[in-house]
């Protein structure tokens, strides 16, 4: 608890210097304390950090999943990657009658590829057989 006094100046002041002064006795002065973070304050940095990694992965993560549909049973094969095979090579073998174009991009959809990058030899590819 502090107390406050105001006294009244006994000599003239110069023009714009305060009439009176104050003087505290009791407490000290407040010294800066650290700031220390409540078990509330805890909670809403972890939840906002939460909040932020999971709008992240949702934004992200999609570009990571290779197709958002499993295919039905006895549609997908698997094809090991021969030298000299291309993309279009293997869907001509796996479905010769459909569209080598949309076979393709069933291939890439299924195996996550990145558009025109080449074929590792001895990769192993999932490979639409059937519509």
């Amino acid at each position: 608890m502090s107390i406050t006094f105001d006294q009244p100046r006994l000599s003239f002041a110069p023009l714009g210097a305060p009439s009176e002064t104050r003087t505290t006795y009791g407490a000290a002065a407040a010294v800066d304390a650290p700031v220390r973070l409540t078990t509330r304050g805890r909670v809403a940095v972890v939840s906002i950090a939460l909040a932020i990694i999971s709008t992240l992965a949702i934004v992200f993560g999609s570009a990571v999943v290779a197709t958002g549909e499993a295919p039905a049973e006895g549609t997908v094969t698997t094809v090991t990657v021969q030298p000299g095979q291309t993309l279009w090579s293997i869907a001509a073998e796996a479905r010769p009658d459909a569209d080598i174009r949309a076979t393709v991009d069933q291939i890439v959809r299924l195996n996550a590829l990145e558009d025109g990058a080449s074929l590792p030899i001895g990769a192993t590819l999932a490979v639409p057989v059937q519509d």
